[in-house]
């Protein structure tokens, strides 16, 4: 009996190094891609967003409007995240109503045109002021 475990215990072990070892590879290529380029347009968009600030309501906005984002999956939509493993910055301009009326990236590759795609029209709760500039971290 106690043979017939250690057999198994031996094929389970191969099994796993044999799981990673593929795992590893995956993990290899994605590690060897080409970061993505920059948008040169960018940062001075990022300067809209930082002239909203110091201000209470858009602080306050901040947390709702990713509340809202996180509570809806919107990242979700066109399953943009495993086209890269670099992550986007995603700069949403919301109209006065909180509908998203224009997206820009900080770079320039497949998973940030998805996720400008999937932000295209996004309907975000009334910011506290139009233009309203919201960046959002996607992994």
């Amino acid at each position: 009996m106690r043979t017939q475990i250690m057999k198994i215990s031996a094929i389970c072990a191969l099994l796993l190094a044999a799981g990673c070892q593929s795992t590893g590879d995956t993990n290899s290529a994605a590690q060897n891609e080409t970061p993505p380029p920059s948008n040169p347009q960018f940062a001075s968009q990022m300067q809209k967003f930082e002239k909203q600030f110091p201000n209470a309501k858009n602080m306050k906005y901040e947390d709702e409007s990713l509340a809202y984002n996180n509570a809806n999956k919107l990242d979700m939509k066109g399953n943009c995240h495993g086209m890269s493993i670099y992550p986007v910055t995603i700069l949403l301009t919301l109209d006065a109503s909180g509908r998203v009326t224009d997206t820009m990236t900080d770079v320039q590759n497949k998973k940030a045109e998805c996720f400008r795609k999937a932000y295209a029209n996004v309907q975000f709760p009334k910011p506290p002021v139009a233009p309203y500039f919201k960046p959002i971290r996607l992994k």
